[in-house]
């Protein structure tokens, strides 16, 4: 990974962090995403500590607005040139319905949405990045949750019937659908799209949670596996030589699965990827 320039978002904690540390280490060029200025440095103080060779960036970002994340895109195609890995990350569950400034629930606009308007607004560079021989890949850490998931058209929002568990596997389909998507309408440019799921992991996923919900996950989290072993599918899929020209599908465990029936619908996969742009403002 060396000369190689990476992005991982949520960064700041748990498999994000996780990830970032062990491109780092493997002297890569590392961009760290996250919300909180002070979590950023932290972050970025212990991995030069752990990998002192390592170029470490730092982006702040809260990845449920999509203005902020055209700032963010637009401060690293001007810091890098070249982008070889986006590791997409961030993601929440929240056990009530809010909205974003853009007025869209915020599970489906950071969890989805997030995703798919930050790797469209960083296609272009990874595109110059493959015409330079770069082999860029772009990593969707989705999860097992999707296997449960449906896309609710006529209720992406969740106005008329809202569960955090509900919202959350929904976002996390999205992930998969947009993935088989978009790794269609970039084949032959040389970039690799893939998702994963990285293991039900003990990070501070669903704290801010209560109720029953919360309740359940606090009990169950002491027996969920670390951070670091759930980072290992993600770190596998951004790097392993092995997958070069691998692309359009899903992981689990470091090893190719077969992802659920809905997300390898094609009509499905058509649809929201024309719902998901309609609700980025974008074209293509």
């Amino acid at each position: 990974m060396r000369g190689r320039v990476c992005l991982v978002t949520g960064a700041t904690g748990g498999i994000g962090y996780e990830t970032a540390l062990g491109l780092a280490r493997l002297g890569a060029r590392v961009g760290l995403v996250g919300r909180d200025a002070d979590k950023l440095a932290r972050s970025a103080e212990q991995i030069r500590a752990a990998a002192p060779e390592a170029r470490i960036d730092t982006y702040r970002a809260d990845l449920s607005s999509q203005a902020e994340i055209r700032r963010l895109a637009a401060e690293v195609r001007a810091a890098c040139p070249h982008l070889h890995v986006l590791v997409n990350n961030a993601g929440a569950i929240f056990d009530r319905r809010e909205t974003t400034v853009d007025g869209i629930e915020r599970t489906w606009a950071l969890d989805h949405l997030g995703y798919v308007l930050l790797t469209l607004e960083l296609l272009d560079t990874m595109a110059v990045t493959a015409g330079s021989g770069g082999k860029p890949r772009i990593v969707n850490v989705a999860s097992a949750a999707h296997y449960r998931g449906h896309i609710d058209f006529a209720d992406l929002g969740g106005v008329k019937s809202f569960g955090p568990m509900r919202a959350y596997s929904q976002a996390k389909l999205g992930n998969v659908l947009f993935t088989y998507a978009l790794a269609r309408r970039v084949a032959g440019r040389g970039i690799t799209v893939n998702c994963l799921h990285p293991g039900v992991v003990q990070t501070g996923f669903a704290t801010n949670t209560g109720g029953l919900f919360g309740t359940a996950w606090s009990l169950i989290r002491p027996f969920l596996i670390s951070p670091e072993k759930g980072a290992r599918t993600s770190l596998h899929v951004a790097t392993a030589p092995e997958l070069d020209g691998v692309t359009g599908r899903y992981f689990s465990h470091g090893k190719p699965k077969t992802s659920s029936s809905e997300s390898r619908d094609e009509a499905v996969q058509e649809r929201l990827w024309r719902v998901s742009l309609d609700q980025v403002g974008r074209d293509a």
